[in-house]
């Protein structure tokens, strides 16, 4: 696939040997019955890949964790971004994901008033369990299928994927030692009168 001067997607002509501009606006509804058919199969493999982790871990934090772990630490409004939710449900997935030890809040680096999340080892040990177990459930299937229909599933699921923006999981970031600027609860300021005087105030 190649790119017009109008920023527009453009295919190969085999007959004339040159690219066509697409129609963007232009949808196969028998394309897209294809994939809500095979999506419903893809979240039953998905469901099934979180085995025993699906008792506390949703499939909606899953793909946060997958999004940290391909994209690597997100500010809020980016990490809410990709998962198409508002920053405030990204927000409380996130605070549930943090009490888990799933994934972190940072400081970030270019910015220290700007806090960052980012996945833990623990979380991209999830995701990497699962992409196992997924791979597994996903070559139970394909064994059913000749080998050209599998090259073929394979070519175009690679284009869907790109076309989606799906980071491959070849080019996902590693996973970075805890940060000394991890952004923790913030502490209540000291009371100034307490520290003049030594002592503790009652606060009941």
């Amino acid at each position: 696939m190649v790119r017009s001067r109008t920023g527009e997607a453009a295919v190969d002509e085999p007959a004339a040997g040159k690219a066509a501009v697409v129609d963007e606006a232009a949808v196969d509804e028998a394309a897209v019955d294809a994939v809500v058919t095979a999506s419903r199969a893809l979240i039953g493999v998905a469901t099934m890949s979180l085995g025993a982790t699906a008792e506390e871990t949703t499939l909606a934090q899953y793909r946060t964790l997958v999004v940290l772990s391909s994209r690597g630490p997100q500010r809020m409004v980016d990490l809410a971004a990709a998962l198409g939710v508002t920053a405030s449900t990204a927000g409380r997935m996130c605070d549930r994901l943090v009490r888990k030890g799933l994934i972190r809040r940072q400081r970030a680096r270019a910015d220290r008033r700007a806090v960052q999340v980012s996945i833990t080892a623990a979380g991209r040990s999830v995701v990497d369990q699962a992409t196992a177990r997924r791979r597994e459930l996903i070559a139970d299937v394909l064994r059913r299928l000749a080998p050209r229909q599998q090259r073929a599933i394979a070519a175009t699921l690679q284009d869907f994927a790109r076309a989606a923006g799906e980071v491959p999981d070849s080019m996902w970031p590693a996973v970075s030692a805890e940060p000394e600027g991890q952004a923790g609860p913030t502490a209540p300021a000291p009371d100034p009168a307490l520290a003049r005087a030594g002592g503790t105030k009652d606060r009941s």
